[in-house]
């Protein structure tokens, strides 16, 4: 008796004919794609902004796109299109570019919207389907995203081809970003009340151990008066000195569990013997979470902050960035 596939066997299919969908518009990617990025560009250099225009599952889509648009330094906005058709189209100015979402390129909301945007004297942008469609052969640049087939058993309900849209529109941004020269700054200046804002915009200088907190002792102090030093500051580590005050190694909890082990071991030896030489420095001015991917990358507790002279001004524990750890 055969048995009927599963649910996850299903899953399994969706997602390989979804995979299949985005590896066909992958492959058809041409030098159109180039041309929208650049026109998109121009638009924005001229204070214009991208209006995307779409209903029912490609009006969901196009409000991903919008948002994805908009939180990458491209100014967005969305516009249903039967809203458009009562009022609404108001929101396009001369200038602005207009990102029609069709797959089929003949739905009856944004056809019976063209000529008004036309009128507007706007550049019409087609993410669709069909090539030969209506909405295609009206717009000045088109990005085709044909898939082999939709995930739907009967070949219906709009799955690969929204995800190829969807796809489309975070190629488009993305490429976008990379053209004007976006930046992780101003990323984090327009996401500043959430979590990934916060941790683009601080600082290692805003976190760091500093003052009395900050232990710091010279080269040549013995291993006793280094522990000393990393007590008063209740520090896992001390970072230590030359004459000129620029950094020369770091003692730690773990160099001093090393010398416990070592035979004819005294505190009352050099410190400079026993430290451990070029320890990993990060700058005051670098970003936080620049701190914590150094803290992931490598097997340490203390990451010490110096200018630009190499002296150290501050110092990192690892357990001082907790809440930035799941990002």
């Amino acid at each position: 008796m055969t048995q009927s596939p599963s649910p996850i066997d299903h899953a399994r299919e969706v997602f390989q004919i979804e995979l299949e969908a985005l590896d066909a518009v992958r492959g058809s990617l041409d030098t159109s794609f180039n041309e929208v990025v650049e026109r998109f560009v121009s638009i924005l250099t001229n204070r214009g902004k991208i209006v995307v225009v779409g209903i029912g599952k490609s009006g969901n889509i196009g409000r991903k796109i919008a948002a994805t648009l908009t939180s990458t330094g491209t100014t967005s906005v969305l516009l249903d299109s039967v809203d458009a058709l009562h009022g609404d189209v108001g929101v396009v100015s001369k200038g602005d570019g207009v990102l029609l979402l069709s797959y089929s390129g003949e739905t009856e909301e944004l056809i019976h919207l063209l000529p008004a945007l036309r009128r507007i004297e706007v550049t019409l942008i087609g993410i669709c389907g069909d090539a030969g469609s209506t909405m295609a052969q009206a717009c000045d640049h088109l990005l085709t995203v044909t898939v082999p087939r939709e995930a739907c058993p009967f070949n219906l309900a709009p799955t690969s081809s929204t995800t190829a849209m969807l796809v489309m529109g975070d190629a488009l941004a993305m490429a976008v970003l990379k053209a004007r020269g976006f930046r992780k700054e101003d990323f984090a200046t327009r996401h500043p009340a959430g979590a990934i804002g916060r941790a683009l915009l601080l600082r290692v200088k805003d976190v760091m151990r500093s003052g009395e907190r900050h232990p710091v002792a010279s080269d040549q102090v013995t291993i006793k008066e280094a522990l000393m030093v990393m007590s008063k500051a209740k520090s896992g580590c001390v970072c230590l000195v030359n004459e000129s005050e620029r950094l020369v190694g770091v003692f730690t909890d773990g160099d001093l569990r090393r010398c416990l082990a070592a035979p004819h071991f005294s505190l009352d030896e050099s410190v400079d013997l026993v430290m451990t030489r070029q320890p990993v420095t990060i700058q005051k001015e670098a970003l936080a979470v620049e701190a914590l991917n150094l803290f992931d990358q490598r097997p340490i507790d203390d990451l010490i902050v110096v200018d630009e002279n190499e002296r150290p001004v501050g110092l990192i524990d690892s357990q001082d960035l907790p809440k930035m750890k799941w990002l």
